[in-house]
């Protein structure tokens, strides 16, 4: 009998829990390749790419801003009684993609999810730049985008306090407080990584300049443990707001009278298509990224698999959130409500509807099958559909519910204009500029929490339930 290793790239493939991370024996050669991709000379050639095109993008959103103050909201395809169009969709749609990211930090964090380590990161970094391109829609969609401070609670110059009883100021504490504190969150997780690259830098600029923002990390004892109980006192914190964040913005719409909007099912269901659609743009994200910078070792199959799961459960619940609205528009025998929901199954917006169904409840279905949570073209395929279906949805919701309200004389037909459009487009730009500057000059990956996760960092545990020390007997 003689006893051979497994390559952990098979393990990867014939175990029932895959390791996570991948080829690496040695913290040393951990930091080298991650710190290679912000220490490489030149980024690969996708990233300029795709990089000229963002800016152009950001560029275009910063030009379309200035058109509307010029000319005023008359430029959108906002009407009577669409007073709601594109802004409030997209202000919708892009908080709900940050919300992936507090939670694969915070809640997996506290639950001792070890497999959330080479993605929160990024994940968090994704919260901040769509928390960013959220808030550009409430400054502008208030008409006098001058008049903004007026959200803030402080007085104006009439004296006069802002109105509390505004779904719009209460958009503005949930997410001012949400970016403020994750902001706070993804820096002081960096402080240790910041270190190293200051440590590793080759030139005097990228020394200081890591260094300022390293704090004066040392890794000694003390800095150590002032670090953990920080980052455990900022993800108890992050963690409510998780449910809180997506539960206001859903109150924008369940405060008001409008059949379609009134409902107390809002609240639960906009945070579970949050996590939908946040955790769907973390896989459009990563997949690339592991691709283009050689981080296959770190974001594993094991990692995908996990993530389509959430996918998959979230999904359902979207899905059995949209049957409990046609439920409930049927039993409370409302003719109002009855008439909003089968309007929008086969009314004018008939088709944003079904668009919204296919790719929300029946495109993750296909994540029962393992083989679908471990091919990534169907895992990027999904999570660009999903996205789609989720930008419906607020679409679905916000529209069609004004078009068609209580009286048929109030009735209208929402069209989006080029501005409306193109501002959409550009607020993609802004993202992904934003996100690709921060792969290049900040660590993609939490170095220091994938290093906790190795087996090297527990010598003496024997066995462990991951297989990273399986053998083959024969």
């Amino acid at each position: 009998m003689t006893t051979l290793p497994v390559d952990k790239t098979t393990v990867e493939h014939t175990s029932g829990r895959s390791p996570l991370v991948l080829n690496h024996t040695s913290f040393g050669t951990v930091t080298s390749e991650i710190c290679r991709v912000n220490e490489a000379k030149k980024p690969p050639f996708a990233w300029y790419a795709t990089m000229a095109i963002s800016s152009c993008l950001a560029l275009m959103l910063g030009l379309l801003i200035g058109y509307l103050i010029i000319t005023g909201v008359g430029v959108w395809g906002n009407n009577n009684p669409v007073m709601w169009g594109f802004p409030i969709v997209n202000f919708v749609f892009w908080v709900g993609i940050g919300h992936a990211g507090t939670l694969i930090s915070a809640i997996l964090f506290l639950f001792r999810q070890k497999w959330r380590t080479s993605i929160n990161r990024f994940a968090e970094a994704m919260t901040i730049f769509a928390v960013i391109c959220a808030g550009t829609f409430p400054g502008i969609h208030i008409g006098r985008v001058w008049l903004a401070y007026w959200l803030f609670p402080i007085p104006n110059q009439m004296s006069m306090w802002p109105q509390f009883r505004s779904p719009l100021l209460w958009d503005v504490f949930a997410v001012g407080t949400y970016f403020t504190v994750s902001l706070v969150f993804w820096y002081i997780g960096m402080v240790p990584d910041l270190a190293t690259l200051r440590d590793r830098a080759t030139n005097k600029i990228k020394a200081v300049s890591y260094g300022i923002f390293a704090l004066g990390w040392r890794g000694s004892m003390r800095h150590w443990h002032r670090y953990e109980r920080a980052y455990l006192l900022l993800a108890a914190l992050a963690t409510p707001l998780v449910l809180s964040v997506h539960s206001v913005v859903s109150f924008d719409f369940a405060v008001a009278q409008l059949p379609g909007w009134h409902t107390t099912i809002f609240p639960p269901y906009f945070v579970a298509g949050a996590i939908f659609s946040g955790f769907a743009m973390v896989l459009t994200l990563a997949i690339p990224a592991r691709e283009l910078w050689g981080l296959k070792n770190f974001i594993t199959l094991r990692h995908m698999e996990n993530m389509a799961k959430i996918i998959l459960l979230t999904g359902t619940m979207v899905g059995y959130a949209y049957s409990m609205e046609f439920f409930m528009a049927w039993y409370s025998g409302e003719v109002y409500e009855q008439f909003a929901f089968i309007n929008r199954a086969f009314g004018q917006y008939a088709w944003a509807y079904w668009i919204m169904v296919s790719c929300n409840v029946v495109t993750p279905q296909i994540f029962w099958f393992k083989w679908c949570r471990r091919n990534i073209w169907v895992l990027f395929s999904a999570s660009l559909l999903v996205n789609i279906g989720m930008w419906f949805e607020r679409f679905v919701i916000a529209v069609t519910s004004l078009a068609n309200d209580f009286l048929p004389s109030s009735w209208g037909w929402f069209e989006p204009t080029w501005v409306d459009i193109l501002t959409f487009l550009g607020s993609f730009g802004l993202f992904m500029t934003l996100f690709l500057l921060f792969i290049r000059y900040l660590p993609i990956l939490a170095i220091a929490e994938i290093k906790g996760v190795m087996p090297e960092a527990n010598p003496h545990a024997g066995h462990d339930h991951d297989h990273d020390h399986e053998e083959v007997k024969s």
